[in-house]
């Protein structure tokens, strides 16, 4: 029984299947996939420390903050709005048009996908920023009228991800709601000083959670960009987790209610730089199972959990404007949630499909290439833990990640090594040690010269993103 303070909420044990899961797929899919469309800035991290934060948002290319950068007047978004749809066309009037699209949508083939991909949970958007939801709520927007899906998406989706035996997360956007506090958002400090506050609003948040709780038991709150001052959020994360005990919070519950001054904007935005600095984090959250550093990662093995969340390319919501050059290739998204899973991270990877639900050609490309290694490889992934240390590199310079299970010590090489006799440094095995490469049945040979650990690979290697070796039992490192 978990009771609403602190030291109850932190006896909360990190479940198991979340620390083990490793791969998780984000779906961004609402309103804005009807527009999808935003410029192809960059990537957020980078924009942010070479621009700033100002020029982020008026050039943002989230192509789910349509509808803020829309009302920056002269922005990319504006000026492409303006042309395509006329000046008179407000947001919501894509809800209708987004209801007929979402007619066609197949839940079960988003579920067969993540599947195959190897995924373990998923985690839609059931309210983003711009408050539309994505099922029937009893608590409909007091400001919108018939504001959300004509179809329970929330219901069909979890009901089909659930069949395919994957846990299902919720995402809600708690802490911004442009229906109550349309903006616009033009720089980091706003993020927080437009955070609705009024007892109405908390209210609506809270019957929402308790709705979406007890409706479809998501296995993950993903809340986002904070939460009102007045909720009780330790109430809601009690309550949460005596209805579902292995269920998990994120850190983005930061409850703030910070001045329109301009003091506080300037302390904000050096909260900014430290956070991009250090990859993310909150600070301000009452409690929380996992961290979630966006568009980067941890440097080094972290002793808490956490989950690096990124698109595949430069957005989460659909952008028609994304070609496979701003996307992430195979190769790049293998390494890179490899390189997570060897920190104690796990990767929620994004998609956003079209108005229609269906996934574009290019996202889908990357998702099976990485299914396909995983089919191989991924062993030395799911339910790992972190070795002494995440990484190492053979003597011609091949980078190498670790992680371990059991007896083993997995070594993934990032790349193709030029000779099959690769030698790994500072790795000592012991003499009766046995070395598989996943996807080969023979042992490997191999020979300790000093702290070389030096294994012959087969001569025919086939194409692939990465290797993963196996070494059983563990060797040890010898600086």
């Amino acid at each position: 029984m978990y009771y609403p303070t602190i030291r109850s909420l932190r006896q909360h044990p990190l479940p198991s299947w979340f620390d083990g899961a490793k791969l998780g797929i984000f779906v961004h899919w609402g309103l804005y996939s009807v527009p999808a469309w935003a410029p192809c800035s960059g990537n957020l991290q980078e924009i942010v420390a070479r621009r700033g934060w100002a020029y982020w948002f008026v050039h943002n290319p989230y192509a789910e903050w349509y509808g803020n950068s829309l009302r920056i007047e002269g922005s990319p978004t504006y000026r492409h709005h303006v042309a395509t749809y006329g000046a008179d066309f407000p947001y919501e009037q894509f809800a209708p048009l987004f209801n007929q699209a979402a007619a066609q949508m197949d839940p079960t083939a988003w579920a067969d996908l993540f599947a195959r991909v190897g995924a373990r949970y998923v985690v839609l958007t059931a309210k983003h920023h711009d408050g539309f939801l994505l099922w029937p709520s009893a608590y409909p927007n007091p400001r919108r009228p018939d504001y959300h899906a004509t179809r329970d998406l929330v219901g069909e989706v979890a009901q089909a991800v659930r069949a395919h035996g994957l846990r299902m997360g919720l995402y809600y956007s708690g802490g911004l709601d442009w229906t109550f506090n349309p903006g616009p958002i033009r720089d980091f400090a706003e993020l927080f000083t437009t955070i609705p506050q009024s007892a109405a609003y908390v209210a609506y948040v809270e019957s929402h959670w308790r709705e979406l709780i007890a409706r479809y038991q998501p296995a993950v709150l993903w809340n986002d960009i904070g939460y009102p001052a007045a909720a009780d959020v330790k109430r809601l994360f009690a309550d949460y987790y005596n209805a579902i005990p292995d269920g998990v919070v994120n850190d983005r519950f930061i409850q703030l209610r910070i001045p329109d001054h301009q003091l506080v904007k300037t302390l904000l935005r050096l909260m900014a730089r430290l956070a991009l600095k250090t990859g993310g984090g909150a600070p301000g959250s009452v409690h929380f199972d996992f961290r979630t550093p966006e568009y980067t990662s941890y440097k080094k093995i972290t002793r808490g959990k956490w989950e690096a969340t990124r698109g595949l390319g430069y957005s989460f919501g659909y952008n028609q404007e994304e070609q496979p050059e701003h996307m992430l290739s195979v190769e790049e998204l293998v390494h890179l949630f490899v390189d997570i899973v060897s920190k104690n991270g796990n990767l929620l990877l994004n998609v956003g499909p079209a108005a229609d639900g269906t996934i574009p050609p290019a996202q889908r490309e990357r998702l099976l290439g990485l299914g396909n290694w995983l089919a191989v490889n991924g062993e030395a992934v799911f339910d790992t833990s972190p070795w002494l240390r995440p990484a190492g590199r053979t003597v011609d310079g091949t980078a190498i990640r670790f992680t371990r299970k059991g007896e083993a010590l997995y070594a993934i090489l990032l790349g193709t090594p030029c000779t099959p006799r690769i030698a790994i440094e500072s790795l000592i095995a012991i003499p009766t040690a046995r070395i598989h490469l996943l996807g080969h049945d023979e042992q490997l040979p191999w020979t300790q010269e000093h702290s070389r650990l030096i294994v012959t690979l087969p001569e025919r290697l086939w194409p692939a993103p990465a290797y993963a070796l196996r070494i059983v039992p563990q060797p040890r490192w010898s600086r």
